[in-house]
């Protein structure tokens, strides 16, 4: 076997060309562009498959430096953070609160469906929670973190191999059935964005460009120089969060030093140009989740779903029909019914299935096509990224007693 190291900056070349090539394909194929499939995850995939050809056939493995993507998704979330007005988070109170509780329902489902599916495989005691909110709600780094844990309690040694299949296949399925789950629910209950709303991430595609809010090299590097301040900031915040014993991606972090910041410093200082739901940052945001993602994807051993056989692919699937079902008839209604509810729907895929970032790719795909959804770019990576972290720890470690 053969390794071939791909060092950060050809990496993140070669991201840039796998998310131009997704959007070819979108362009050319047009049920990926009705469906909402962000362009990130078609090329991302196509080139997931090119590593796994590359694996079977030639006997090499690809991996890829991945240190640019790291920093890609702080850009990101700090971005999320600056357009989180205190208006905004007051408004959004009860229904975090209804998402957050949605969420922990589905959590407690997972792990249910997870236990269930081993006892009737006859699969090791230990995969249950592999097969369930460690690996899918928690994604690829709770799997990382638990994985040595689950191991020792149960002996069992691919855990970390399972746990890694596990989420590398939720978020393939998690970047497929967001768009299509919000496309059915807004063509079914006719649903809109509103009209002349302010972009969160992403440009609107068919939007013409105001005069007011044009993008220059002032207002990118005004822009660029916050969100920098910002995610330094955030550095400092996650070293004193660890002192405290408090583990917590940085990101998270960093989202919250930008709430602070985007809720202050306008107030302060009125005369300070700030870049809360302006062109610029929406600009910013939106590259740096698509790169993001299509590095996340491109990046993903698929080869590794291939030694667990079919059990893998048959809980997964179980996963996916209560994940989709819940997502249609249970947080659709409960989030209000509405174009907010639909977008949610989409990202609900990523908290149930993927990871935040996919659930935040799934949102932007539907609101750069039927329009801005503020608050669903708000809550959900405060419940995904925060409150549901917390949670799924209390749950894991049920688990491992």
């Amino acid at each position: 076997m053969t390794t071939v190291a791909v060092p950060g900056f050809l990496s993140l070349t070669i991201a840039i060309v796998v998310f131009f090539v997704g959007t070819g394909l979108n362009r050319w194929i047009a049920p990926l562009r009705r469906w909402n499939i962000p362009e990130a995850v078609t090329g991302g995939l196509l080139a997931a498959l090119a590593t796994l050809v590359a694996y079977r056939v030639f006997d090499t493995s690809i991996a890829f430096d991945l240190a640019a993507r790291d920093m890609l998704l702080l850009y990101f979330f700090t971005g999320i953070g600056l357009n989180a007005r205190l208006d905004d988070l007051l408004s959004g109170g009860k229904p975090l609160l209804v998402l957050l509780a949605l969420t922990l329902i589905f959590l407690v489902i997972q792990n249910l469906i997870a236990a269930g599916s081993v006892a009737l495989l006859g699969l090791p005691d230990g995969i249950t929670v592999l097969l369930g909110s460690a690996s899918l709600i928690g994604g690829h780094g709770t799997t990382i973190a638990w994985a040595p844990m689950i191991a020792k309690q149960f002996g069992l040694q691919n855990a970390m191999e399972v746990g890694i299949a596990a989420a590398t296949l939720g978020l393939v399925v998690a970047s497929l059935v967001g768009g299509p789950v919000a496309k059915l629910l807004i063509a079914r209950y006719h649903l809109s964005g509103p009209t002349g709303s302010k972009p969160m991430v992403g440009l609107p595609k068919s939007a013409e460009q105001p005069g007011k809010d044009e993008i220059s090299h002032i207002s990118l590097l005004r822009t660029i120089l916050v969100l920098n301040v910002a995610v330094l900031i955030g550095f400092t915040l996650d070293e004193i969060f660890t002192e405290l014993g408090i583990r917590l991606p940085l990101f998270v972090a960093c989202l919250l030093v930008a709430i602070v910041l985007t809720n202050t410093i306008p107030r302060v200082l009125p005369q300070v140009a700030w870049p809360t739901r302006t062109r610029a940052l929406a600009l910013i945001s939106d590259l740096s989740l698509n790169i993001f993602l299509a590095m996340s994807l491109m990046s993903m051993q698929l080869w590794t779903l291939g030694d667990l056989g079919p059990s893998l692919v048959l809980v997964l699937g179980i996963q996916t029909i209560a994940a989709v079902l819940y997502m249609l008839f249970v947080v659709f209604p409960a989030m209000g019914g509405n174009y907010e509810a639909a977008v949610l729907s989409a990202g609900f895929s990523g908290i149930s299935l993927g990871a935040t970032p996919t659930a935040i790719a799934n949102m932007t795909a539907v609101t750069k096509v039927h329009g801005a959804a503020p608050m669903a770019f708000i809550i959900l990576p405060l419940v995904s990224a925060f409150f549901i972290d917390i949670a799924n720890a209390f749950v894991i470690g049920f688990f491992l007693r």
